[in-house]
């Protein structure tokens, strides 16, 4: 059985108002010796990173005239007649979510809670915000792929464990369909300028390991190549909890939903679970919960993360 989107949840006992959950994560955090973060698009989205609404009407309103579609999300998967177009809508799409300056200093804000502690990021989203923001490197892990690198769409052989920075192609790109890039990274649309929906063939970006053309390095199916960088950190994020298990640790998880529960969530439940001595703070805006058994270690707060760092920090 889980309690599911109050807002006030049992812990330990009695009910708790917000101001009451947030010392005692307060608590938490002065105390323990370890903080594992487990961040999912919630985070991001209370960063600024929204798909929908006004940034995609900037961004995209052309895209979305056309075929009909309102987010980026679907925008994503929507299966163009031609790879000049695919990568007219991707170059947006990667420039503004991976490139542009971080719409909010949230991210900055929570590094400014952990930097004095013994951390690690367990992360899901692609945008890159952590090591933007001035995390420790060795101190994340993006499980999912990063928007800012290519890989073969077909890998294999040389181009099997690689991905390729794609900062200067895109760049390319977003200036072919006529935009300026400004300051802080942000797209500008010059007067009397209509912005273009594909990008040259001659930018068609192809691997230089296969010839294939290349693709996004996101997780969507079982070609999602997991380059060296990513075991690294796979194996930092094994020791990091290896280390730690008998110790107190606050296994923090920030926006994750359950689009793919048993990266972090299941995860963090079992972890805190098993270690006697660990505690678990679920924030999450209408999906904060926990398990029964790990209630009497447990707090969940049904609060945007911005509100709740916002409280956490003096």
């Amino acid at each position: 059985m889980y309690y599911f989107n109050p807002d006030t949840i049992m812990t330990n006992g009695p009910k708790m108002s917000f101001d009451q959950k947030i010392s005692v994560l307060q608590e938490q955090l002065a105390n323990v010796d370890a903080v594992v973060i487990g961040a999912g698009s919630g985070l991001s989205t209370a960063a600024g990173y929204t798909y929908s609404g006004e940034r995609f009407e900037k961004y995209f309103a052309d895209f979305g005239r056309k075929y009909g579609f309102r987010d980026m999300y679907s925008g994503g998967f929507y299966p163009y007649q031609t790879m000049e177009e695919f990568w007219g809508y991707w170059c947006r799409n990667i420039w503004i979510n991976r490139y542009a300056q971080i719409p909010s200093d949230l991210y900055e804000r929570l590094l400014a809670l952990v930097r004095d502690k013994d951390y690690f990021v367990l992360t899901t989203n692609v945008d890159h915000c952590f090591q933007r923001s001035g995390f420790d490197k060795k101190r994340l892990f993006y499980t999912q792929g990063d928007y800012g690198l290519f890989q073969s769409s077909s890998p294999g052989k040389a181009a099997r464990n690689k991905t390729y920075d794609n900062y200067e192609v895109i760049r390319r790109m977003i200036l072919s369909e006529g935009y300026q890039i400004g300051k802080n990274e942000e797209l500008i649309v010059p007067k009397d300028t209509a912005i273009r929906m594909t990008v040259p063939s001659d930018l068609v970006p192809v691997c230089p390991d296969d010839g294939k053309l290349m693709t996004t390095n996101l997780r969507c199916d079982d070609s999602f190549v997991e380059d060296e960088g990513w075991h690294q950190a796979a194996l930092r994020y094994q020791d990091f909890l290896r280390r730690h298990e008998r110790l107190r640790v606050l296994y923090l998880e920030l926006g994750v939903g359950m689009n793919t529960p048993v990266i972090i969530k299941f995860v963090f439940h079992r972890l805190t679970r098993e270690n006697p001595r660990a505690f678990y703070a679920c924030v999450n805006q209408g999906e904060a919960y926990f398990p029964d058994d790990i209630a009497s270690r447990s707090v969940a707060i049904n609060a945007d993360a911005g509100r709740v760092l916002s409280a956490l920090i003096p």
